[in-house]
């Protein structure tokens, strides 16, 4: 038997099987998670895209990728099985250079409902650097991806880390 403090996984039944937790008994609160993602560029692809100002053939490439984050942040219950549909509040995705071959891209979601925002953040920030890539993939196929990972989150039982 596990202890109150012991984590277990939530998304499957008593049987073992997968399931959407149900959110009906929790107290709507306002929520809030950032997620980031990585993409990390050849020397000489970064290079081009600095001296071209980040834009492709294909065009404006934070522009379209900040359009795709947004729209995966919106569309996250249909590409993960078990997360609720959630009304977004608030959506904001930010780029920035780390260093002189790495763009970071970090994605925040507000909403006021039951459940967190968690997997939408994420979402927005891997299918954002996705898009960078699809953009530059031209440029040279040793553009890598990630780390994904989650920034921080409030409301609901517990905050971790800290949201941008």
């Amino acid at each position: 038997m596990t202890s109150p403090s012991t984590p277990t996984l939530t998304h499957l039944d008593e049987a073992g099987r997968p399931a959407m937790v149900d959110v009906s008994a929790k107290v709507v609160t306002a929520r809030e998670a950032s997620a980031s993602c990585r993409v990390q560029f050849p020397a000489d692809v970064a290079a081009q895209l600095h001296a071209n100002g980040l834009r492709s053939a294909k065009g404006g490439i934070v522009d379209t990728a900040i359009i795709a984050g947004t729209m995966a942040v919106k569309r996250t219950h249909e590409l993960i099985p078990f997360c609720h549909p959630l009304p977004i509040d608030g959506c904001r995705l930010a780029m920035a250079w780390e260093g002189d071959d790495a763009l970071n891209i970090e994605c925040t979601v507000k909403t006021t409902h039951r459940t967190g925002v968690e997997m939408e953040a994420l979402t927005g920030a891997t299918v954002a650097a996705l898009t960078v890539y699809d953009m530059c993939k031209a440029l040279s196929h040793d553009i890598v991806l990630g780390p994904a990972r989650l920034l921080g989150k409030r409301g609901g039982k517990r905050d971790v880390g800290a949201p941008a």
